[in-house]
């Protein structure tokens, strides 16, 4: 079976056009953010349902259903399969894609990395987004097998993200391969995460933006690596 683990509902009408055999999982979670340490796999799934209640307001009912169920598929890839994981440069997508590896060992599954090859340095944290169906191909058709070293290394940045473990994270940012691209950077912005967003939204409103509106497109240019949405950063500019 062919597998394509997509980073959420947006690009999968596109990406069907594409005609690329297999069947689509959609991840629509952001592990960047709420409680992710739960090793028991129905705790780790009713405590990320609480978060998202608490934070967007959503059912945990239908989160259950559409969200943990939906990855949940992840557990049943296994030899013989392949899966091929679209996510996108910035922390946000990284994230997830670190889950998605940690969970695929073991799984004797051929696994491949898809990237927004084709962005600019400008333009790498911006992502799938306004990608038509020739593009979506031309990023899988470079897409990058994911190597043992390399799923190994996906791991250990999920499990150091997880213990929000700066030095570790840190140390695996000076790691190599073609599967992670910006990798040092992307690393480094995860062993920064509980200081560095905040520092800048500080900065900013001693600069004289107060409001939402001018602060988060100013936030975005300065911590695009984050990618974080106006959710998180509304959270963040509330708590301040």
């Amino acid at each position: 079976m062919i597998y394509h683990v997509l980073p959420g509902d947006a690009p999968v009408e596109e990406f069907r056009k594409t005609a690329i055999e297999g069947e689509v999982i959609v991840c629509r979670e952001a592990f960047i953010a709420g409680p992710i340490d739960a090793s028991d796999p129905e705790q780790f799934w009713d405590e990320r349902a609480k978060f998202v209640l608490t934070e967007y307001g959503e059912d945990e009912i239908v989160y259950h259903e559409k969200v943990a169920a939906e990855l949940e598929r992840i557990a049943d890839i296994g030899p013989g399969d392949e899966v091929n994981l679209w996510f996108e440069y910035e922390l946000f997508c990284s994230v997830n894609l670190w889950f998605c590896l940690s969970r695929l060992t073991g799984s004797g599954a051929k696994i491949f990395r898809v990237e927004p090859i084709v962005l600019s340095e400008k333009e790498r944290w911006a992502g799938f987004g306004k990608f038509d169906a020739a593009t979506f191909k031309v990023c899988f058709d470079a897409r990058q097998l994911v190597s043992q070293g390399d799923l190994k290394l996906g791991s250990d940045l999920w499990s150091a993200f997880v213990h929000r473990d700066a030095a570790v994270l840190h140390e695996l940012s000076n790691s190599s391969s073609p599967c992670f691209t910006y990798l040092g950077e992307v690393a480094r912005a995860a062993a920064e995460i509980e200081t560095k967003p905040y520092d800048i939204l500080r900065e900013l409103r001693s600069k004289g933006l107060m409001d939402f509106e001018s602060v988060f497109p100013e936030f975005a240019k300065q911590a695009g690596v984050y990618g974080f949405g106006d959710l998180q950063v509304a959270r963040m500019l509330d708590s301040l």
